[in-house]
């Protein structure tokens, strides 16, 4: 198949940086890139009028490219807490995903493409997890993300009570003596008599 060259006007992850010229598939120039003005055709005028450009093109990057520092230097002391119903083990029912923390960050100030938040799957159990934000091509953040039970318990206490409460007390319970037994081993009187 035939290839098409294309002049990047924006930065395309996995393909190219600004003022690039690059070879794609036709269908991809034709139906994505051209229409969302991502892209030009390569041909020698426009060629020259980015050349032209260029220098705009610079200036342009390198305002991004600070503006993009100092919100990441707003964002370093940033934390983002979900609380979700939780089952066993620490599992959630359903998941924090890059939507649910792009509307957390828009509700603390930040707008963002949620393509922009790295999070290579969702979110499916409590703890601590950290989740990239690419501000600019040169400037990414991580944002500390702690996910918690409903009702604000700590993550890691939650699971390793959920965990740790069945094992101690089933061994208990299934001991050789009655669960009667038990309790009354356990308050101190061994003399077993039920009458009051």
């Amino acid at each position: 198949m035939a290839n098409t060259q294309v002049l990047l006007r924006e930065d395309i992850d996995n393909l190219g940086a600004r003022g690039e010229i690059v070879r794609v598939k036709p269908g991809y120039a034709r139906n994505y890139l051209l229409p969302r003005k991502l892209a030009v055709r390569a041909t020698a005028g426009n060629v020259k009028q980015i050349e032209q450009e260029r220098a705009a093109l610079m200036r342009r990057e390198a305002t991004e490219r600070t503006g993009a520092e100092a919100q990441a230097g707003q964002m370093n002391a940033l934390r983002l807490t979900f609380e979700r119903k939780v089952g066993e083990h620490g599992m959630l029912y359903g998941s924090v995903t890059s939507m649910d923390i792009q509307e957390a960050l828009k509700e603390k100030g930040y707008e963002f493409d949620r393509r922009k938040i790295t999070l290579p799957e969702a979110i499916k159990e409590t703890g601590e997890f950290t989740v990239k934000v690419r501000l600019h091509r040169e400037v990414n953040v991580e944002i500390p993300v702690v996910v918690t039970a409903e009702g604000g318990a700590p993550a890691t206490a939650t699971a390793a009570a959920a965990a740790a409460t069945p094992a101690d007390t089933v061994p208990e319970a299934t001991a050789e003596t009655s669960p009667e037994d038990a309790t009354a081993g356990a308050s101190g009187d061994e003399t077993g008599d039920d009458g009051e």
